[in-house]
């Protein structure tokens, strides 16, 4: 595993895509209305001891400063080591001590930037975009969480499913051109367990599959719509991938039940 270690613009993102600039040992992201917001949460995890997400150092002229975090995340194309079971349990694991340190945050005193489908709005703020340029690795473990611009108060369920489309993925094979290919449903079932899911938990994330693919897609196609040329030019596949998705979690909704028990 390569370590970043020059200054300048960080690899991976979409919607700040060549904005978010290492200075040292912080970085420099774009603001906006959900600023105060996200961090506000990064500042009550700091103080609960949780050291998995960027700590809040100020706001710049035009910018939010957070520090940052050593390791390397995995920005397309997925690298290997981010490929294996051991780090997938281990995104299930992080995702999980994140979702017990924000538990008590006042997620409703905030203004968030796009909330949830409204089935499943719940108490604690979920993270909402755990793809793998979401993920902070270090030695094949998955240790920290950047990128808190789509949190929004949420269930877990939710937070896994989209975790879930991303990292399983969960899709044809066809849509599948990495190691994953062949393993969607054996990788569903390893997020869930490195998350320590119980049965119940299970069934709500297979019953929000469809809708976190779909969170997923509208993201892309309405900042597309915004004319975003990142999410334009991403749009153009996405929209094809994403249908396809929805058509393929309809027909393996049993296999994920399954493998959920």
């Amino acid at each position: 595993m390569t370590r970043q270690i020059e200054d300048g613009p960080l690899a991976g993102g979409t919607a700040n895509r060549g904005r978010v600039i290492r200075v040292g040992d912080t970085v420099h992201r774009p603001v906006g209305p959900h600023t105060p917001a996200v961090h506000a949460l990064l500042q009550h995890l700091t103080d609960t001891g949780f050291d998995a997400t960027p700590r809040v150092i100020g706001l710049g002229e035009r910018s939010e400063i957070v520090g940052y975090i050593e390791g390397m995340a995995a920005t397309d194309p997925i690298p290997v080591w981010a490929l294996t079971d051991e780090a997938l349990l281990s995104v299930g694991a992080l995702l999980r001590g994140y979702h017990a340190a924000c538990a008590d945050f006042a997620a409703t005193e905030w203004t968030w930037q796009r909330p949830v489908p409204a089935p499943w709005r719940g108490a604690i703020v979920t993270h909402n975009d755990l793809n793998p340029a979401n993920v902070i690795f270090q030695d094949g473990r998955a240790v920290a969480l950047i990128d808190f611009d789509l949190a929004a108060p949420g269930a877990p369920a939710f937070d896994l499913a989209v975790t879930a489309c991303f990292w399983a993925p969960l899709r044809a094979d066809d849509d599948i051109d990495d190691a994953r290919r062949g393993t969607a449903i054996s990788r569903f079932r390893l997020l869930l367990d490195g998350y320590g899911a119980d049965a119940a938990l299970r069934r709500q994330v297979v019953a929000a599959t469809g809708a976190a693919n779909r969170w997923i897609a509208d993201v892309i196609e309405e900042n597309a719509n915004l004319g975003h040329p990142a999410f334009g030019r991403l749009w153009q596949d996405a929209m094809g991938l994403h249908r396809r998705a929805s058509a393929w979690l309809s027909t393996h909704v049993d296999d994920l039940l399954h493998v959920s028990r």
